[in-house]
């Protein structure tokens, strides 16, 4: 009986430790979004986080107007990349992001994690 109740344990502590890293580190997707930096704050009530928004276009005007937009809500756990990102608002950025399945309070409040910003024209 005894071994039984310390490979049940484990076997349990495997199974939990292989659903939290699944769930909150591995890498559902990743990849690139392009669009204007309209929103990035350090907002939280009891984690402070950095919490971005991305307008997307996916149809322009002749007068250089976003008629069809989509929003991306993003966050950044990075402070060097925060404090670079707070000074380009309102500017044509592409961002690399990877997406997790869910996330934890104190990492943001999305599951996308941008990690790389790139300026328009570099």
């Amino acid at each position: 009986m005894k071994k039984f109740v310390v490979w049940s344990i484990i076997i349990l502590t495997l199974v939990i430790s292989f659903m939290i890293y699944w769930n909150y580190y591995n890498t559902y997707s990743e990849g690139n979004r392009s669009g204007i930096l309209q929103k990035f704050s350090k907002k939280g009530n009891v984690f402070k986080t950095y919490e971005g928004e991305l307008i997307m276009s996916s149809i322009a005007s002749t007068g250089n107007v976003t008629i069809a937009s989509e929003k991306f809500f993003f966050s950044v756990t990075n402070d060097t990349l925060a404090q670079r990102m707070f000074g380009m608002e309102g500017k044509h950025v592409t961002v690399h992001y990877e997406q997790k399945r869910k996330h934890l309070p104190w990492n943001g409040e999305t599951d996308y994690y941008v990690g790389a910003i790139i300026p328009e024209g570099k």
